[in-house]
């Protein structure tokens, strides 16, 4: 693997717009709108706006497994936010998550709107607000918040971390994908012990620390996250490869990891939902449709 060459940092950072690799695009050093555009709106509850990643498919395998359990209440919309676009940019998008990042949630159940971004917070309202997924008992709870903000803390390590410099910078440097291989393996390591002895991440209940986790963990166990599970021996992690199979039988889950997503195979994609009947439609009937 060759190395750039040694990079001393300038005393005063400035941005360039030629850095940055496959997102280059979509990253710049500020915040706010950069067009107008208006989010749509739809006739459930609960209006969805994201794109399926692992942040994104925190959120839809919920409200899915909210609606498997019969709280119709639980009825979404979700609208396709496509980042490489730059629809997180828009000011409609900007007023409901000001980070400008997916998911971002408006909860249109109650007299008023009220705006739910964090894939973490909007998993915590939704458990709340309809009392499921999260333990009423204080040390189970306690257990489950625990592991739900250990994702939030591990996975950036995983993300713009592993994932950017293994996967998608246009340097490979040695040094960055060592020190985050590293991590990602240690933290693999500290979910294998725990799933040792449970059969779900924080106990025996399914929970949103598992929601959480499985789409970033669980795909990184399945060879799907980055295409990255080979380089880190993943097989060697029995019991997350055992948890991550579990979890992926599940109909909720399944129905949730098709929501806002655009690509791979055909049958795996479904760009909108606005009902659960969209889900027997095929996604190039749904595309033509448009």
């Amino acid at each position: 693997m060759t190395d750039t060459p040694e990079y001393t940092p300038p005393k005063v950072w400035t941005w360039n717009k030629e850095n940055g690799g496959r997102f280059a695009s979509i990253n710049r050093p500020i915040a706010g709108p950069t067009h107008d555009k208006e989010l749509p709106v739809g006739r459930h509850p609960f209006q969805l706006y994201s794109l399926a990643t692992p942040n994104g498919i925190k959120v839809t395998v919920m409200l899915e497994e909210l609606l498997a359990l019969g709280h119709s209440g639980a009825e979404y919309d979700a609208w396709l936010i496509n980042i490489g676009n730059g629809d997180q940019f828009g000011s409609g998008f900007v007023s409901v998550n000001p980070n400008s990042k997916i998911p971002a949630l408006m909860d249109r159940s109650g007299s008023t709107p009220i705006r739910i971004f964090e894939s973490g917070a909007i998993l915590v309202h939704l458990a709340e607000k309809f009392r499921e997924f999260l333990p009423t008992d204080p040390a189970k709870r306690a257990e489950c918040m625990s592991w739900l903000f250990w994702q939030m803390g591990s996975a950036p390590y995983l993300g713009g971390g592993l994932g950017h410099f293994y996967a998608y910078a246009p340097t490979k440097i040695e040094y960055a994908i060592d020190r985050f291989a590293m991590e990602v393996k240690r933290q693999l390591d500290v979910l294998d012990r725990q799933l040792a002895d449970n059969r779900y991440i924080a106990g025996d209940e399914y929970t949103i620390a598992d929601m959480a986790i499985w789409p970033w963990y669980g795909g990184l166990a399945k060879g799907v996250l980055y295409d990255a599970g080979e380089f880190l021996s993943v097989q060697d992690y029995k019991h997350v490869q055992r948890w991550a199979d579990a979890l992926a039988e599940r109909p909720g889950v399944q129905r949730g990891r098709m929501v806002n997503r655009t690509w791979g195979e055909p049958s795996t994609q479904l760009y909108e939902r606005h009902d659960a009947s969209d889900f027997e439609l095929k996604t190039q009937d749904r595309v033509a449709a448009k």
